[in-house]
């Protein structure tokens, strides 16, 4: 029954966004498509995330090299379908052997690490610029038709993309691999004497967690039209990414699509009517998630959360400047 009703709300979210171009302006497409692109990097991130325990930072490198690796593709003649094709397999195949080195740290040093791949692939790409059009950016090949047309086209392709992100994130949660992430999360060495090959299932989590970025990645540059290193492989995207799915709740199913819709609707508030202060207004939900919401939207309990509240709050006898 639980499994039937999360279908029934992630199928009914999909139809919501799928028929945002019959119904909705160029404006609300413009988000609809923010929203499934970022629902895809946030049900990624989950595979590591969420069921292995492994607070990865590196979304933004694997969504800037799909970017890249789709449009010098197309630059060079390679038709529109299969550059993207070979922008996801080039992220998976990066990501795998990336994983068999940087999964040998743990905790905030994988953090860190990860972190810094971001940082090194961002170099790379603004140095290579007989490649890459280094920091001067990179003209990509616009589509073809209407910008009604096209945004209808780029929307149906991340909602196909998340779609396959779901599927597989639902069939690694009740297989054997998702098991042994889930026993990974919990006590690696523990995992390690029942018999979970740990390296392997943290190397393919880790690559399920590149490869649909980098799919998204090599739409998005179809999109847009230009892209350059600064944009690509933002770290502001690569720390948004964990806070959707925090948000939401991580190692669910449907928390980093929850988390996602919820982000992506504050942030379009505030960016309106706060332009000034929406970096720190993300700051603000990273504090207010640590505090009051550390299992996400979820797996909240409104009774706890409540006392939680009030236990910060001064009461009406405490004085200003009284310590507890």
């Amino acid at each position: 029954m639980k499994q039937l009703l999360c279908f029934g709300a992630f199928a009914l979210w999909v139809a919501m966004i799928a028929a945002t171009p019959l119904l909705a302006d160029n404006y609300t497409i413009r988000i609809a498509i923010s929203v499934s692109m970022f629902s895809v990097m946030a049900v990624s991130w989950n595979f590591i995330g969420g069921f292995t325990g492994y607070p990865s930072f590196s979304t933004a490198a694997f969504f800037g090299i799909g970017c890249y690796a789709g449009a010098i593709a197309q630059r060079n003649g390679v038709p529109l379908v299969l550059a993207w094709l070979f922008a996801t397999l080039l992220v998976a195949v990066f990501a795998a052997l990336l994983g068999a080195i940087i999964l040998r740290l743990k905790g905030h040093y994988f953090a860190i690490g990860s972190i810094a791949i971001v940082e090194l692939t961002r170099l790379i790409t603004s140095s290579w610029g007989s490649l890459t059009g280094g920091g001067d950016g990179l003209n990509v090949p616009l589509l073809q038709g209407s910008p009604q047309e096209v945004a209808g086209l780029v929307l149906y392709v991340m909602l196909g993309i998340l779609v396959l992100a779901f599927l597989t994130s639902v069939y690694v949660d009740r297989s054997r691999l998702g098991f042994g992430l889930k026993c990974i999360s919990q006590n690696e060495d523990a995992a390690n004497m029942v018999g979970v090959n740990t390296t392997a299932f943290k190397i393919v989590a880790y690559t399920l967690s590149a490869v649909f970025c980098g799919a998204v990645g090599a739409v998005y540059a179809s999109w847009v039209g230009y892209i350059d290193p600064t944009d690509s492989f933002s770290i502001l995207l690569t720390l948004k990414v964990p806070v959707m799915v925090l948000l939401g709740g991580a190692g669910t199913l449907l928390g980093p699509v929850l988390g996602t819709g919820v982000f992506i609707l504050l942030e379009e508030v505030f960016w309106a009517n706060f332009l000034q202060w929406n970096r720190a207004i993300l700051g603000g939900i990273i504090v207010f998630l640590i505090f009051f919401l550390p299992n996400g939207l979820l797996k909240i309990q409104y009774l706890e959360l409540y006392a939680a509240i009030l236990k910060r709050l001064p009461t009406r006898s405490q004085k200003p400047g009284e310590g507890s």
